[in-house]
């Protein structure tokens, strides 16, 4: 009886024109002024901003940035989003998340979700969508893209990340040396998210065909924190943060500027 006096009720405030709009921002990789003007213009009209919560009582990264622009009024909706790859979890906390999304825009209130990087780039953003048209397929769903980290670290590097006919590879979190070794068949660049935890298997793998010269790592691209690696014959061994990656070429790019350390 209460999910049906839900469903008639939601469909009445869609018949009063009451349903908002859920738009994901990706607010690019850490430095603020790196949002897009289209998502710095929807965040300034925004009466509630959700984004994933930060761990230990700390600020999330999505957060961080954005806080800089908050206005007195509006609402910050953080979101419990647990770090783990068991997939009943995730989806239990993608159900919390968007059931507490979902009280504000049956009220007919727009929600802007806000997410480092871009929100159709490995983002938290899609599942929660996903799950708020689960509890209602007429939600409408709004995208405003935001700055990837490959292309922010490229540009702290002050190289192109590709040209001509160059083909792109971007491997994922939880990948190995020997997923490496395929993609390098057939890719002239290749880039690896996180690559904190498979650092040392990947050092290996570029030393063995020669290409610790023609790599880098960034870590916290465009921020004050951002650290940058190259060559990495120096670096054999790197203790690195969550949000690090690393870019290896077929060949140097043609700018030089980073390559002669």
């Amino acid at each position: 009886m209460g999910s049906e006096w839900q469903r008639l009720s939601t469909g009445a405030l869609v018949g009063m024109g009451l349903m908002a709009t859920l738009c994901g921002i990706g607010v690019g990789p850490g430095d603020p002024e790196l949002i897009t003007l289209k998502g710095w213009r929807r965040l300034q009209h925004a009466k509630v901003i959700a984004f994933p919560a930060g761990l230990q009582g700390r600020r999330g990264i999505a957060e961080e940035i954005i806080s800089p622009y908050k206005e007195p009024q509006q609402i910050y909706l953080p979101l419990e989003f647990p770090y783990v790859l068991e997939a009943d979890v995730l989806e239990q906390a993608w159900q919390k998340a968007a059931a507490q999304v979902y009280q504000y825009l049956t009220q007919g209130i727009d929600v802007v979700f806000v997410s480092e990087g871009d929100v159709s780039f490995y983002s938290t953003f899609s599942y929660l969508a996903a799950a708020v048209q689960r509890l209602d397929p007429q939600i409408v769903i709004e995208v405003i893209p935001g700055i990837c980290s490959p292309l922010a670290a490229a540009a702290s590097l002050g190289v192109p990340l590709t040209l001509g006919s160059d083909r792109l590879a971007i491997l994922p979190a939880m990948y190995h040396g020997d997923d490496l070794a395929r993609v390098w068949g057939w890719a002239e660049v290749v880039v690896c998210m996180k690559v904190r935890s498979v650092y040392g298997e990947v050092w290996h793998w570029l030393k063995e065909h020669n290409l610790l010269e023609q790599a880098a790592v960034v870590s916290w691209a465009t921020t004050p924190k951002q650290q940058i690696y190259t060559p990495l014959r120096n670096y054999p061994e790197l203790t690195l943060p969550y949000f690090s990656l690393l870019i290896v070429w077929k060949r140097r790019p043609i700018l030089q500027n980073f390559w002669s350390a």
